[in-house]
């Protein structure tokens, strides 16, 4: 099997996919074998997650490594997601001016980077701005 093929068919690898807790309630990601809240070991079952969010906290990143170099400035955010985990993601397909505190954000999985001789191309969870669409008016 060749390593693409290997990654695709994991099934968390492009799907956010978390555990619940069926002890407390709680949901993690990424998944989990012990309840991090409640410390229950095998009570724990796997949950997709909707990808739907808020922005708690950001920065925009002026210098970066030499993977990342021809997309500066962009915008590294904590997202908390509506059932609860929160995960660092690149908001992408905006300004930078454009991301507040408190934007709602969908987190989609996209390329990251391309890396050996090989070309193996490493997608992960990015986030995008969910903008209000102007109301019609009649």
């Amino acid at each position: 099997m060749h390593v693409p093929r290997f990654w695709r068919e994991i099934p968390n690898r492009y799907n956010l996919i978390g555990t619940k807790c069926n002890h407390c309630n709680k949901v993690f990601f990424p998944p989990r074998a012990i309840c991090p809240n409640c410390r229950r070991v095998g009570n724990l079952e796997p949950c997709k997650l909707e990808g739907k969010g808020k922005v708690l906290s950001f920065t925009v990143v002026h210098v970066a490594p030499q993977d990342f170099k021809d997309q500066v400035p962009y915008v590294l955010a904590i997202i908390e997601l509506k059932e609860g985990p929160k995960l660092m993601a690149q908001v992408t397909d905006c300004d930078p001016d454009e991301v507040e505190i408190g934007a709602e954000v969908e987190i989609t999985f996209r390329r990251i980077k391309e890396d050996s001789e090989e070309g193996i191309i490493h997608y992960g969870p990015k986030a995008k701005l969910l903008r209000s669409k102007p109301s019609e008016q009649t």
